[in-house]
């Protein structure tokens, strides 16, 4: 497995100026970058790439940043303006090195309401219908699109692995798979990794993130389990770090960041990535 940072922890949104934290990511010991790419046209992606080899780094996946406005179960105009979004995040991957974008692409985030089930099916339907159209545009790029379940805060439609992978069974796409963060599955599962192991071939990505969504190894997660679930499967793809401090204060408020977790951004890296490290051996 390879371990990667989630960029969203040191800058939002990202642009051409954040690439002045790849150096450190590479001297804390990261194999990885993700890049959370809230606007597309704030980057030259072929410069990021080249700021990204001269560190010894990659760009293993794009994270999707899906606010206000990007909503695949909206309205029209919320449906084509998260298509075009999650299109242009599909050509940029490739370029970057990538061939993952990952995130809650299917709602935008912060959307929870309490619906009939006639509601929601047909919300489950568009998605599908959207989702298949996304895939076939990934699939020509030879990129992969992983769905990530959020906690009940965050959205009313996915929260559970066994949701994402009923998603992934009616769309019909081997482009698509499930991304799992452990803070929402430490909400939402009955057990974490138990729903690592039904995920099994299709878990894409792996986001590692305290239960207080601090630094992972920091908290009550049993962070063995995890691992020992993740040796099951015989997991070899990716670990990344997210988390989120007040400094970044439009992510601070979606993330509802009110105090400081821990006591610094750069503590949660270090001892994060120190810590997950620990455990693969």
């Amino acid at each position: 497995m390879k371990f990667g940072m989630n960029t969203y922890l040191f800058s939002s949104p990202f642009t051409n100026d954040s690439v002045t934290f790849f150096p450190l990511f590479k001297e804390w010991g990261f194999d990885f970058v993700e890049i959370a790419l809230e606007e597309p046209e704030l980057i030259d992606p072929v410069f990021i790439k080249s700021e990204l080899d001269k560190c010894g780094l990659a760009c293993r996946s794009v994270c999707a940043a899906t606010g206000p406005g990007r909503d695949l179960r909206g309205n029209r105009k919320e449906q084509v303006t998260s298509l075009e979004y999650i299109k242009k995040l599909i050509d940029i991957a490739p370029v970057l090195g990538s061939d993952l974008v990952a995130g809650p692409i299917y709602s935008s985030v912060g959307r929870a309401d309490l619906v009939s089930e006639s509601e929601y099916r047909q919300q489950w339907n568009l998605v599908v219908k959207n989702l298949q159209d996304l895939c076939v545009y990934a699939s020509d790029q030879k990129v992969r699109l992983a769905i990530e379940p959020l906690n009940r805060y965050e959205t009313d439609f996915i929260n559970t692995c066994e949701q994402a992978l009923r998603m992934i069974k009616d769309v019909g796409s081997d482009s698509l798979f499930v991304h799992l963060d452990t803070f929402h599955m430490n909400l939402e599962e009955k057990d974490p990794a138990l729903a690592i192991i039904k995920a099994a071939d299709r878990l894409g990505l792996l986001h590692a993130s305290g239960s207080d969504r601090g630094t992972p190894g920091g908290d009550q997660i049993n962070w063995d389990r995890i691992f020992a679930a993740l040796e099951k499967i015989n997991y070899s793809g990716d670990i990344v770090i997210e988390s989120f401090t007040p400094d970044v204060e439009v992510i601070a408020k979606a993330a509802s960041i009110w105090r400081q977790i821990e006591p610094s951004k750069e503590s949660i890296a270090i001892d994060g990535l120190r810590f997950l490290r620990s455990l693969n051996l």
